[in-house]
């Protein structure tokens, strides 16, 4: 019996990828948008799959997409007798052209709302946020074209992550309380982010979901013409007050003096060592200036919700001592310099405490600066010095000896304590009647955007950060951008699941830091690293062996829906099934 080795592919997650991708049915989407052409090799809907899976599987050149996906072993499993060369850069980047053409907003509202139908998954809140997508490579100025989509133009500016030497745009997502993206916005990279809010209101509104009860923004959506615009269109508006604003320290201080407040929200620590996290809080409601669309200002009732978390007066707490621990060294040093100086007369000294304690003039016109965790306490002391004789010699016995008054201060730092009451403090302000949404429910759906918004941009850092060897047109730079949040979209409903199914069932499986049953995708991603499939030929027969598979692959094939046959033993392969099947 004679055993020839064939192929030893590293497939690892990418079949439960594009399990989820055939189960949501893109191809089939896009090609409603951009029907395939008959003498094309690789139709538009199968190369979005390819791109979806060279996204999902790492950090690489998409130049290298036909040769990824042949390593891996996926190139039959995408279309039967595709080959690398079919996966080149010029059909690729005329994918990306076509897509821009059909328009990214409606490709990709039609793609997320078919993955709310199939999955069946609530919508009560959109969250939304915007972060930079950073551009490598030189992009031409073009002229703007007057008829059809204009695609966003990438330009230098600032970047938050830290990368002004390169180009960028600003994209902006609207996210479900599950992580999963539903609407995309990109625009210029020299956008401020604080127009974005009502341009991301109305196109909220023009989706059409069923449920939703408002949407939940950052502290750039607290202004009076977005606060105008959800009045007038009975958009529900959720968002944080920032402290620049005059009514926050106000609400603040109502907290504290009305204290202790309702218990909305009681959940354990993130570790053991840590106690209880609590948030209490209660509505208030304020009279505020909004704005209109028609630019007529009015007074309108605004609902706010002053909460008083555990956790942030703990982290408060903890700040506060570190920087009293710093400010320590600063305040010696100036007591120092201060007790150092002398002055001729008591009225000169009494000046200088005016100005020692912050109240006076400043250096060089700027605003004293007061001390934040200490209070300077001085006072003036006399010191008498014996005088210098005018004459040579020793003086008389009779001669009264002279002596020389002169006057300095004399600083006794003291430490101060902030009360209890003092950190921890938020306020949301929003347009959702109470009727609607009880403050519990209110302070539930702003601390989801931490748990939705955020881990999704930075996932996106990584895979959008690759080189764009032929993404020199910003039609291109629009489509990759719209298919990485798509990757997202299939990233956000594979954690989704699986953080379900484990709850559902009381299962856990390795984490990054032990046992957990709320992994993110990437943690259910490395799970399948060791998973490879070996073809090889008994005598003349052909065969397969999957090696490296355990029990949580299954278990992710079972919690997303998709058959376990790509992850199960060995077979011969006229005996199994073709390798040309989706999963």
């Amino acid at each position: 019996m004679a055993v020839a080795m064939h192929q030893i592919s590293p497939v690892a997650h990418l079949p439960v990828v594009l399990g989820v991708v055939r189960k949501l049915n893109m191809a089939a989407l896009i090609e409603t948008f951009c029907p395939p052409h008959p003498a094309r090799v690789l139709s538009c809907g199968r190369g979005v799959e390819a791109l979806l899976l060279a996204i999902l599987d790492g950090h690489h050149a998409l130049s290298k997409v036909g040769a990824r996906l042949e390593e891996r072993g996926m190139l039959p499993l995408l279309q039967p007798g595709l080959t690398r060369t079919s996966l080149h850069d010029d059909r690729l980047g005329q994918i990306l052209d076509t897509l821009c053409a059909a328009n990214l907003n409606r490709v990709f509202g039609a793609i997320a709302l078919h993955a709310l139908a199939v999955y069946a998954i609530s919508t009560p809140w959109l969250h939304q946020e915007t972060t930079t997508l950073t551009l490598y490579g030189a992009y031409k100025e073009e002229a703007r074209p007057v008829e059809g989509p204009v695609p966003p133009r990438p330009a230098s500016g600032h970047s938050k992550d830290g990368r002004d030497d390169l180009q960028q745009g600003l994209l902006r997502l609207g996210v479900s309380r599950d992580g999963l993206p539903l609407r995309l916005g990109l625009r210029d990279g020299t956008t401020r982010a604080s127009t974005e809010t009502p341009v991301a209101i109305e196109e909220c509104v023009a989706l059409g979901l069923d449920g939703v009860r408002g949407m939940v923004a950052d502290r750039k959506a607290y202004c009076k013409r977005t606060l105008g615009l959800c009045r007038a269109q009975r958009v529900g508006l959720l968002t944080w007050v920032p402290r620049t604003c005059a009514v926050r320290p106000e609400l603040e201080a109502w907290g504290q003096q009305h204290g202790p407040l309702p218990l909305l929200l009681d959940k354990p620590g993130r570790t053991r060592q840590e106690p209880p996290r609590r948030w209490h809080g209660h509505r208030v409601v304020r009279q505020g200036e909004v704005e209109y669309a028609e630019g007529r200002l009015a007074l309108a009732p605004l609902r706010f919700l002053v909460v008083h978390s555990s956790q942030l007066a703990q982290q408060a707490a903890g700040a506060y001592t570190a920087a009293q621990a710093k400010e320590v060294e600063r305040v010696a040093e100036h007591s120092q310099r201060v007790e150092a100086r002398w002055f001729a007369c008591a009225a000169d000294a009494e000046a200088a405490i005016t100005d020692d304690e912050g109240r006076g003039q400043g250096r060089r016109g700027r605003k004293p600066r007061l001390w934040r965790s200490h209070a300077l306490h001085s006072r003036v002391e006399a010191v008498s010095f014996p005088k210098k004789r005018a004459r040579r010699g020793r003086p008389p016995k009779a001669e009264a000896p002279q002596v020389e008054v002169r006057y300095r201060l004399v600083v006794h730092p003291e430490a101060l304590g902030p009360s209890e009451d003092a950190h921890g403090w938020t306020v949301l302000a929003t347009t959702v009647q109470p009727e609607v949404c009880s403050d519990a429910e209110i302070l539930q759906a702003y601390q989801e955007q931490n748990t939705t918004v955020e881990p999704g941009f930075r996932w996106i850092k990584n895979p959008a950060a690759m080189s764009p060897v032929w993404l020199e047109k910003p039609e291109r730079m629009a489509a990759l951008a719209m298919l990485t949040v798509v990757g997202l979209l299939v990233y956000a409903v594979i954690q989704r699941h699986v953080r379900r199914y484990l709850c559902a069932h009381d299962r856990h499986m390795p984490g990054n830091k032990g046992p957990t049953a709320m992994p993110t995708a990437a943690v259910v991603f490395a799970l399948f690293t060791p998973v490879m499939r070996v073809h090889f030929a008994v005598d003349t027969t052909p065969s397969f062996q999957v090696h490296g598979v355990q029990d949580y692959p299954l278990l992710v094939c079972d919690a997303v829906g998709i058959d376990q046959a790509w992850y199960q033993g060995r077979a011969a392969e006229q005996n199994s099934l073709p390798w040309t099947t989706p999963p």
